[in-house]
């Protein structure tokens, strides 16, 4: 039976301060006994509501009444010291983030992204050769996970691989949460908005075929992006195209090796990758906390919590992948479930406008290993692994693997 929810008790969020794959029990028992909770959150004035549940957390993410661009500019409930952007892409209200999607979805088509997989593979197997001809160990962020979704987005986007040093770094000062202070964090947001501002003089004097130039040429009947909103996309694609990918590229290898069985079952199998990196993504979370806060701009109700206007609603994927009732035996992986209806990437309006290029990576990178080097195998125990701290997402320092 399910407790009631009170407005006035609350957890203190984060649960735990897990930076590897380990999920918190507390999660399990909130989606059991009160799928909708009050949490105490480190930063922001105020109590948020929580939402675990898969149902509760796909209905509420399209729900128009939970708004991100509500809460931008202001000291809401939130899990990281930063608060969110009024001119960023998820602080835009409704219409005008709706707006930048169809015109950004008019670049990012899936002919593109189809595209570019012979590209994707040869810069696969080009790593793959480079991993092979190393002395083992090897580290596999370093010489796979890590160089494939830079060098992709490279390509993708038409950047100059010798300036990837310069996203690279933004990309990290981005995506840490306690690591840098705020005028490092500003510093790096200054200095790479005025390299993406020249960047984008440099195409449109000389017009080019890849993603930057078809933004350029993007419209929606006579509308336009602007230069703001061409640089805040264009930085967008770039840290979002490879940070988050890296890290789950080496996050599913390491689930497949932990149980090496599931590496081997791929590898006599490989047609199952697809439907393998699906549940890849499920079961492996990305992210170290919950993301943007959204704030109910009238009262609302979900699961049997009353949500009034004002009130900050919080969101974990990670539970609600967990979720027994959407996903039976739920805490396995199982690398052939179908159907497998995870939000990983988000749902409703939000979904990751760069999903379909993620998957494709993912993929192609586990058919080249599988195919290429089915002995490999961890090189170190798990407990010895190192996985970065002061980060938003879950990543690996290093993966140490051998064949």
């Amino acid at each position: 039976m399910e407790c009631p929810v009170s407005a006035e008790y609350s957890r203190s969020y984060p649960f735990s301060n897990h930076t590897d794959l380990t999920i918190d029990p507390t999660y399990g028992e909130l989606r059991s006994k009160e799928p909708v909770a009050r949490v105490r959150m480190p930063y922001g004035e105020g109590n948020a509501w929580l939402v675990t549940r898969h149902a509760d957390a796909r209905k509420a993410l399209s729900d128009p009444r939970l708004s991100i661009a509500a809460g931008a500019g202001r000291d809401v409930p939130r899990a990281s010291p930063r608060i969110q952007e009024v001119d960023g892409l998820m602080g835009m209200p409704p219409e005008a983030h709706a707006r930048l999607r169809r015109l950004v979805a008019t670049a990012f088509t899936p002919k593109r992204i189809r595209d570019i997989a012979p590209r994707v593979a040869g810069i696969v197997d080009g790593l793959v050769d480079d991993l092979i001809h190393a002395d083992p160990p090897a580290d596999l962020v370093r010489q796979v996970a890590s160089p494939v979704p830079v060098k992709t987005i490279c390509a993708l986007m038409g950047v100059p691989t010798e300036d990837q040093h310069i996203f690279r770094v933004f990309s990290e000062v981005l995506m840490s949460s306690t690591r840098y202070t705020d005028d490092q964090v500003e510093k790096a947001i200054q200095d790479f908005t005025e390299y993406l501002g020249s960047l984008l003089a440099q195409r449109r004097a000389n017009r080019t075929e890849d993603l930057i130039g078809a933004m350029l040429e993007a419209r929606d009947n006579d509308d336009r992006l602007s230069e703001d909103e061409l640089i805040m996309l264009t930085g967008g694609l770039l840290v979002g195209g490879h940070e988050t990918t890296a890290s789950q590229i080496a996050s599913h290898i390491f689930v497949l090796l932990r149980e090496r069985t599931r590496y081997e079952k791929l590898c006599a199998q490989p047609e199952l990758i697809p439907a393998a990196v699906e549940e890849l993504l499920r079961v492996s979370p990305m992210w170290a906390s919950v993301g943007p806060t959204r704030v109910a701009t009238e009262d609302l109700e979900l699961n049997g919590a009353s949500i009034r206007a004002g009130d900050a609603v919080i969101f974990s994927l990670t539970s609600a992948n967990l979720d027994e009732d959407a996903f039976p035996d739920a805490a396995d992986v199982v690398l052939d479930r179908e159907p497998n209806p995870h939000i990983a990437f988000g749902h409703g309006p939000h979904f990751c406008v760069g999903a379909s290029l993620a998957r494709l990576e993912m993929q192609v990178t586990i058919e080249a290993l599988v195919r290429r080097l089915p002995g490999l195998r961890l090189a170190v125990k798990e407990d010895e692994l190192e996985w970065h701290q002061g980060m938003i997402i879950r990543s690996l320092v290093s993966l140490p693997v051998m064949w």
